[in-house]
């Protein structure tokens, strides 16, 4: 049989048209999940000492008693703990703690009020670790760590010395602090104080996402008068702190827990020595 010629270029045709026909396209891969931004950590060391970490890795201790009665692995940790900043609020031993220590392994700088910041470094911190730039007072806010941190410093009711008699030696006026993390959370330590009115011009002009307060009574407020202060300050969550180092600090989360009933809008977060949180 005979194909005719025609037919048979067609066929050629299609044929060579079939085979040049690329193949389809793989499925395109879905786009990579994005990895989880860094947050924030927070550790309780007991009494008023904390460790906030920000996203990029930089480390804030604030009053870092390290050693204090109720954390047994409080020697290790002077040892071991890394800082970039020390905060303390006030000039008294359960604050400034292992501030020099921590500070001479460290390099840490040193962030205080005036006076304070120039008392400790009579007591022993390096001097080349405390200056102008982290020195400041109340009302005053100064940036810190490539302005990933903002403190601002905020007055307490209390009273600030440090040493024994008979060599005492003035320590300025005491405070708090308001740490503005960016890309984190706003944090507001008390230091050791009473509740006042003026507590609520700290929440004016900062909205506090965590407020870390003084319950222990005897030497700062009690559970009641801290939840008075939270209702002025108005923060998201409150951590309960110095409280049960000694006997005399009798407050207790259950008893501030009672007394926010009454408040409202704040959640108690009530942490374990040595826990560390994200925020």
């Amino acid at each position: 049989m005979r194909i005719p010629l025609v037919s048979l270029s067609l066929a050629l045709v299609l044929a060579s048209a079939a085979h040049a026909q690329p193949a389809d396209k793989p499925a395109a891969a879905p786009p990579a999940a994005k990895p989880a931004a860094a947050k924030t950590q927070l550790t309780w060391y007991g009494h008023a000492a904390f460790k906030i970490e920000t996203p990029s890795g930089k480390t804030l201790l604030v009053d870092p008693w390290l050693t204090n009665p109720v954390n047994p692995t409080g020697k290790d940790d002077v040892k071991s703990v890394k800082a970039d900043l020390i905060l303390v609020t006030h000039g008294h031993s359960d604050h400034i703690g292992d501030a020099v220590e921590i500070a001479k392994r460290s390099k840490a700088k040193l962030v205080a009020t005036f006076d304070l910041g120039n008392a400790i470094v009579g007591s022993g911190y390096p001097k080349e670790q405390y200056g102008m730039d982290t020195g400041g007072n109340f009302g005053g806010t100064i940036t810190a760590l490539d302005g990933e941190v903002a403190i601002t410093f905020v007055p307490a009711v209390h009273s600030s010395n440090l040493g024994e008699a008979p060599k005492i030696v003035p320590g300025g006026n005491p405070g708090g602090f308001v740490i503005a993390i960016k890309g984190g959370p706003t944090i507001y330590h008390t230091g050791d104080t009473d509740v006042f009115g003026d507590m609520a011009e700290i929440g004016k002009f900062s909205k506090i996402d965590l407020m870390l307060a003084c319950i222990g009574d005897h030497f700062t407020m009690g559970p009641v008068r801290a939840a008075e202060a939270v209702r002025l300050v108005k923060p998201k969550q409150v951590v309960p702190m110095h409280f049960g180092t000694f006997p005399v600090l009798t407050g207790t989360p259950a008893e501030l827990a009672k007394a926010l009933k009454t408040v409202g809008g704040t959640k108690l977060l009530e942490l374990k020595i040595g826990q560390t949180i994200p925020l």
